[in-house]
């Protein structure tokens, strides 16, 4: 594997993607589907590129929870990194990674404030400060070099990702007087895949006989999905994973999420919160409190969503194997933030869509709707 050439750039050094889009192309490599290495690019001030390269690249992920109704918890050893590179200390290595011939992928990670352009940010900083400066000055150099169109996966969980990322890197290039032919190669020959992403992800436990050796353990649980929307050219250059899902509209994916994953953590915390419960995991392990969570998911979320989405029930059951995972303890007090604001989209358009079904309100959900949170 370490004979392979470095074909994806990414953004991001954070466990989220080393411990989800890395480890799918380590699975991948492991095939003998020659994917390719990756070369992570650390922009936050931190210490992991330095971590990875006393580590050469390589860590640990242990796959732990609930699957298939069974308990797992195993490591796997992730090799798909060939290096980690600094932006504001290794920013012409990176433009030359940019401009070589292997290169087929960038893949990035930014939180909500990387969708930002930076009004200082020039085409020849090294680096430019946003993420959009850095994609735009990437891309600039390659087409300069005449480099072939890659294929762009922001991995941000925000709508229409790919889209907002790319309308951004279009603005910054506009900003830099940049010609019209790069500004149509960025957008009509590049591919930018809108998608949805979905995997918890931790840092793995100290206390593990992994952590001693490996500085960058992590922990991912058993589910994991990356949703990429087709886009309207045809089918993306990629490569095959059981967890990436190309489909022809992503708005059923987020639905699901939203509707069902998040609204069962709502209606948690106007149940359980305060009378005794201080985690999802102790809800799920009470049998009357399990069972009202399966009833209202079971018999009102669903039905008031079947005509619009596929795959509820297999997917609701994933939802509560992932609520019982032991390897985790996710406290309710933490998901009552916000709480009636995400009482607005995660539980009251599914009370009205039930009612027009139905011709009466669902009985829980509306009790959740009602209810005031202690304190």
């Amino acid at each position: 594997m370490s004979q392979l050439p470095e074909t994806i750039l990414q953004f991001g050094a954070g466990r989220f993607l080393r411990g989800f889009f890395d480890r799918f192309v380590h699975m991948a490599n492991q095939e003998g589907q020659n994917v390719g290495r990756i070369v992570i690019v650390q922009s936050t001030p931190g210490s992991r590129a330095d971590i990875l390269a006393s580590q050469n690249g390589i860590y640990h992920a242990l796959y732990r929870g609930v699957e298939d109704g069974e308990i797992v918890d195993r490591p796997i050893r992730i090799e798909s990194v060939s290096r980690a590179l600094v932006a504001s200390e290794n920013w012409a290595e990176i433009l030359k990674v940019a401009t070589s011939p292997d290169l087929k992928y960038i893949v990035t990670n930014a939180t909500e404030a990387g969708y930002e352009t930076d009004g200082t940010d020039k085409i020849d900083d090294a680096p430019p400060k946003s993420l959009p400066g850095k994609l735009a000055a990437v891309l600039w150099a390659r087409y300069q070099a005449g480099g072939a169109p890659l294929v762009i996966l922001p991995c941000e969980l925000i709508e229409r990702n790919a889209d907002k990322v790319s309308e951004l890197v279009v603005a910054q290039a506009k900003a830099w007087n940049c010609p019209p032919e790069f500004l149509s190669w960025i957008t009509g020959s590049c591919w930018w895949l809108n998608n949805l992403v979905d995997c918890i992800i931790t840092d793995g436990p100290a206390e593990h006989p992994l952590a001693q050796q490996d500085k960058m353990l992590i922990a991912v649980e058993p589910y994991a999905l990356l949703a990429i929307e087709r886009p309207a050219r045809g089918e993306p250059p990629l490569f095959s994973n059981p967890f990436i899902h190309v489909v022809d509209d992503l708005a059923p994916f987020f639905l699901r999420k939203v509707r069902i994953l998040n609204a069962v953590h709502s209606c948690m915390v106007a149940k359980f919160y305060g009378k005794g419960f201080e985690t999802v995991q102790e809800v799920m392990a009470d049998k009357a409190a399990n069972r009202w969570c399966r009833d209202v998911v079971f018999e009102e979320i669903v039905p008031a969503l079947v005509p619009r989405v596929s795959g509820l029930a297999e997917f609701a059951d994933m939802t509560f194997d992932r609520f019982r995972n032991p390897f985790q303890q996710h406290l309710l007090k933490n998901i009552t933030l916000n709480h009636e604001a995400k009482l607005k989209v995660r539980i009251a358009p599914t009370v009205e869509e039930y009612a027009a079904i139905f011709g009466k309100p669902p009985a829980r959900l509306t009790e959740v709707l009602n209810t005031r949170l202690p304190g």
